[in-house]
C-alpha cells in the first residue's frame, strides 16, 4: 500500500504535534516495512531525519504555483501529487485533509488530538478560533476515519460536532524512544552541570498557559517547608509573566527554575529536546498539573523515564498515567502540595510508582500503537 501523510509538522514542528507525526511515521515504516510511506511537507527541514529507512520518500511542491504558495499547497493542490504518485490511503496528523480529497477516490484519515479551543475559546484569539473550527469540522466529517488520541478527544468529538461515534477509533500515541532508555550515570552528571541543576528537584514539562496551571503548583510551593526546586520546561508569554510575578512577590526566585532563559535553551540539547530525557531522569518526580489535555505526552515520558509522576484526575490524565500516577485535583494548590509531600519523602511510594509505570507504560509502545494505526488502514 501506498500511504501518505500531511508530514509539515513533521518536518517544521519540535514539540506535541512534530513528536506523534514523527514517531508514528517511524514505527509504521519499521514495523510494516511492505508498505510505501510518502511524506508531503511544504518545506523539508534536517528535523527529521528518514535517511535509515529505504520505504520513506519526502515530497515538496516544486512548481509554481505550489513553490510559491506553500500553504494552499498543502490544504488544496497536494491533491494532484497524491495522485501520481498513486497514494492508496492519506492521513492528515494534524486536524487536517485536502479540501475535496474524496473526490480523487483516495481514502483519507485525520488525527483529531484535542478541541481545547472549543472547550477554553476565551483561551483563542477570535480568527484563530474561526480558522481552527472550518479546517477540524471539515476534515471529521469528510474524512472515511478519524483517530482520536484518547476516550476523552473521542468524546469531544461526538459531543462537539456530532459525528457518529462509529467513525471514531481511539488509537492512542506513543513518544520518543529515548525516554525508555537508561542514560548513563555519566551523560546525566553532563546534563547536570550543562544546565546548573540541583541535586534533586521537582519537574514541569509543558507550555507555560493558563489551562496548564502552573501558578497553581507554585502556590502548593509555599505550602511546603523548605520545598525541592522546581524545574521548568516550557515558555509562554502573559501568563508565564503572571507567574514569575507571583513567584518574585512570595518568595520562590531560588526555588522555580526556568530552563528557557538558561544559556543552554539555545542549544541542540535544548531545542531538539536531545538532553531531555537525562532531565526526566534527573529529577525526583513529574508534576503536570494541568487543566486539560488531549492526551498529556509528558506524563508518558516520564513513566518510560521511569520517573514518578502527580498529575491531574481531571480530562484524559487518568487514561495516560493509569494506576502508576498519583492524582490530585488542579484546583486545589494544598492537595498538590500534599502529593509533593508524599512522593518527595516515601522511598517505598516512589519505588511501586516506577514499577507500575514501566508496565502501563508498555500499552503504548511504539509497536502497539503503530499496530493499532495500521490495522485502521488496512479496514479501509
Amino acid at each position: 500500500m501506498k500511504i501518505g501523510f500531511d508530514a509539515k509538522r513533521a518536518y517544521q514542528n519540535p514539540t506535541g504535534l512534530g513528536h506523534y507525526s514523527r514517531t508514528l511515521i517511524s514505527s509504521l515504516a519499521r514495523f510494516y516495512p511492505e508498505h510505501e510511506y510518502y511524506l508531503f511537507a511544504p518545506t523539508i527541514k534536517p528535523g527529521f531525519d528518514t535517511s535509515g529507512f529505504n520505504n520513506i520518500q519526502a515530497i515538496s511542491p516544486q512548481h509554481f504555483p505550489g513553490r510559491l504558495f506553500k500553504n494552499l499547497w498543502r490544504s488544496n493542490w497536494v491533491k494532484k501529487d497524491l495522485q501520481q504518485q498513486g497514494i492508496e490511503l492519506y492521513h492528515g496528523l494534524s486536524h487536517e485533509i485536502p479540501v475535496g480529497i474524496a473526490k480523487t477516490g483516495i481514502k483519507s484519515v485525520v488525527t483529531i488530538h484535542d478541541l481545547i479551543f472549543e472547550r477554553y475559546p476565551e483561551q483563542y484569539h477570535p480568527i484563530d478560533r474561526f480558522i481552527y473550527r472550518y479546517k477540524f469540522t471539515y476534515a471529521c466529517r469528510h474524512a472515511d476515519k478519524i483517530i482520536a488520541v484518547s476516550e476523552q478527544t473521542r468524546q469531544d468529538i461526538i459531543d462537539y460536532y456530532k459525528i457518529p461515534e462509529e467513525k471514531i477509533t481511539v488509537c492512542y500515541q506513543s513518544c520518543n524512544p529515548a525516554f525508555a532508555e537508561l542514560v548513563t550515570d555519566d551523560k546525566k552528571e553532563a546534563v547536570r552541570q550543562r544546565y546548573n541543576l540541583p541535586p534533586d528537584y521537582f519537574l514541569y514539562v509543558g507550555s507555560i498557559i493558563e489551562r496548564k496551571n502552573l501558578l497553581q503548583l507554585c502556590r502548593a510551593l509555599t505550602l511546603l517547608d523548605s520545598p525541592l526546586p522546581l524545574v521548568v520546561i516550557g515558555d509562554g508569554g502573559a501568563y508565564k509573566q503572571k507567574v514569575k510575578d507571583y513567584i518574585a512577590e512570595n518568595g520562590l526566585t531560588e526555588n522555580v527554575i526556568f530552563l528557557s532563559e538558561h544559556a543552554e535553551a539555545g542549544s541542540d540539547g535544548f531545542r531538539l529536546s536531545a538532553d531531555f530525557p537525562a532531565i526526566y531522569q534527573l529529577a525526583t518526580a513529574m508534576i503536570y498539573p494541568s487543566m486539560f489535555e488531549g492526551f498529556g505526552i509528558p506524563v508518558l515520558e516520564a513513566l518510560y523515564s521511569r520517573l514518578p509522576v502527580i498529575t491531574s484526575k481531571l480530562s484524559c490524565m487518568p487514561e495516560t498515567g493509569g494506576d502508576a500516577a498519583l492524582y490530585i485535583d488542579p484546583n486545589h494548590p494544598e492537595e498538590i502540595a500534599a502529593a509533593m509531600k508524599r512522593v518527595s519523602t516515601d522511598t517505598e511510594l516512589r519505588k511501586q510508582m516506577i514499577e507500575k509505570g514501566m508496565v502501563h507504560a508498555d500499552k503504548f509502545s511504539l509497536k502497539n500503537t503503530a499496530e493499532a494505526v495500521m490495522k485502521l488502514y488496512q479496514s479501509l
